[in-house]
């Protein structure tokens, strides 16, 4: 797997962090880019941005789940509400 370059809107957001934010960021970097970081193959920024985007990458994929999860939970309380329904009619 090779490392994309970091997009300039994410080195932006980057740049604008505050040193606490930053260090945060920093310690849930894991795999090659925290590697190319230690080997000085990345700047500090270019790390940061890295980790930004895969952030928001994990945020995106992980709100497209909670959305399936709470349509499949909708429908089965919806079932569940015509059945409970139907039940009390007959």
């Amino acid at each position: 797997m090779k490392i994309k370059p970091a997009a300039d809107e994410y080195l932006e957001k980057a740049k604008q962090l505050s040193e606490d934010e930053s260090q945060r960021l920093l310690s849930r970097m894991r795999g090659k880019p925290a590697r190319k970081l230690e080997d000085k193959k990345l700047t500090t920024l270019e790390a940061l941005a890295i980790q930004l985007e895969i952030d928001d990458e994990l945020l995106s994929e992980w709100r497209k789940n909670m959305f399936a999860i709470k349509e499949k939970e909708e429908k089965k309380a919806a079932k569940e509400k015509a059945d409970k329904a139907s039940k009390e009619k007959k």
